[in-house]
């Protein structure tokens, strides 16, 4: 069970999944948007209470009305597809395009979550996540996906070279992103499927997973960094494939 704190995040589950929520905590004074959570969540007979106001630690900041903490509510996670059901009948989405993408050993759950927001913003038809050496997917995620989480489908593979394999008897080409690839985003044809592969945070890819791409890109850089936040970096990608 997670306990999710970002209104928009619970707003999502209970439009999506009401069943899945168990219990809104929310203050009576909230603001608007936790005042929609309360509303559609006694429309949908789920459990409101109002928490305890406490006070902070001795000289801590705890508010003007002295409370700690906020509004929050408890939300079962969501469950992930297997790889057939992600890649199901690819090839005929969106008339032979669209974009997926798979997520090799990211570490950070901010990442994690602002890469869903982005794809549900982007319509991106599902993520592949690995299961080993990445972060787990928790109420951090899913709050700063600020309801991303709820409409793009996910699955969880140890092999993330199996899921591009499957990926490609499905119709998908895979797209591996880096920074010393030879090609530039620009060069990459939209008249395809693509899984689009982001790395880890200070590796990149992985070498293997490298070596099964059909193609590298990168993002030119203009200016004297080099390099971009993985998310950051995905949003480029995402709003240049999904045109």
């Amino acid at each position: 069970m997670l306990t999710l704190r970002n209104p928009h995040s619970v707003l999502a589950a209970l439009r999506t999944r009401p069943k899945d929520v168990q219990e809104v905590r929310a203050f009576s004074d909230s603001n608007t948007a936790w005042a929609d959570v309360v509303k559609l969540a006694k429309e949908n007979k789920v459990r409101v209470t109002q928490p305890t106001p406490s006070k902070g630690p001795k000289g801590q900041d705890a508010g003007k009305d002295g409370r700690v903490g906020g509004s929050e509510a408890l939300v079962k996670e969501r469950t992930g597809l297997s790889l057939e059901e992600l890649f199901a009948n690819a090839e005929r989405k969106a008339g032979g395009k669209g974009l997926w993408l798979a997520l090799d050993s990211l570490q950070d759950p901010h990442n994690v979550g602002a890469i869903f927001r982005t794809a549900a913003f982007f319509g991106v038809q599902g993520i592949l996540l690995t299961q080993e050496r990445s972060a787990p997917i928790t109420g951090t995620t899913y709050d700063v996906a600020s309801g991303g989480m709820e409409y793009v489908p996910f699955a969880m593979q140890i092999n993330l070279v199996r899921g591009m394999e499957s990926a490609k008897q499905m119709g998908l080409w895979t797209l591996g992103t880096s920074e010393h690839a030879p090609e530039s985003l620009d060069t990459v044809k939209r008249d395809r499927a693509w899984l689009l592969i982001l790395g880890n945070e200070e590796q990149g890819i992985r070498r293997l997973t490298e070596e099964n791409c059909d193609m590298l890109c990168k993002i030119p850089a203009q200016g004297e960094v080099g390099s971009l936040n993985v998310s950051v970096a995905a949003g480029i990608f995402m709003s240049h494939l999904s045109r």
